[in-house]
């Protein structure tokens, strides 16, 4: 999760080697630093439930399943972040042999929250289709039942939207699939009482 208000500049290089040294996280736009905030208990829940249900379906075809922490490059320097998920079912590929900068994942997925969703939904996705290797871009709210899905078709990206427990998302790049229930499961919703919450065991 980022957070806009915090930023300064670097070229690409000092980026890199000051984030290695790094305690705390910070993603990269064109030499703007944007510094990354704590997660809240609803999305580290849907994160751990997302990444879950991709690994207990694609461990074994060899797929990787990235949480959080491995940072995602884009066009040689431009732009790094750190998507809550990042899969590939290709062999991996890296920018450097360091080996903690992904640049091949068919699917990338973020949990929006109030401070970030115009920038996973502006700047970041801008950027994140500089990927060619990258086919969908998923996009999970933390305050309601509602996903969004871009699949990438030829050069458009075609918006599918689900908000409904019983729905479930298709992953076609990576013959996988989510249903909303396993997404959402132990969060509770506040705000909305015909909701109610998602507590299941």
């Amino acid at each position: 999760m980022a957070s806009i208000a915090a930023r300064t500049y670097l070229t690409a290089e000092e980026y890199i080697a000051a984030e290695r040294k790094a305690t705390l996280k910070s993603e990269y736009l064109s030499g703007e630093i944007v510094a990354m905030s704590g997660a809240s208990d609803t999305h580290n829940l849907i994160t751990m439930n997302t990444s879950t249900a991709l690994y207990n379906q694609l461990a074994d075809q060899g797929c990787r399943i990235y949480a959080s922490d491995m940072r995602v490059g884009i066009s040689a320097g431009v732009s790094y972040f750190y998507p809550d998920i990042a899969v590939t079912c290709d062999k991996p590929r890296f920018e450097d042999d360091v080996f903690d900068t992904l640049i091949n994942p068919q699917v990338i997925i973020e949990v929006l929250s109030d401070s970030t969703a115009g920038y996973d939904r502006g700047e970041k996705f801008i950027r994140y289709r500089q990927l060619e290797p990258l086919q969908e871009y998923i996009l999970i709210s933390q305050d309601q039942v509602q996903v969004d899905h871009y699949l990438r078709q030829s050069k458009k990206w075609v918006l599918s939207e689900f908000s409904a427990l019983e729905d479930v998302l298709p992953l076609v790049s990576i013959g996988a699939e989510l249903s909303l229930h396993q997404i959402y499961r132990f969060v509770e919703f506040e705000t909305d009482d015909s909701l109610q919450n998602t507590h299941t065991v």
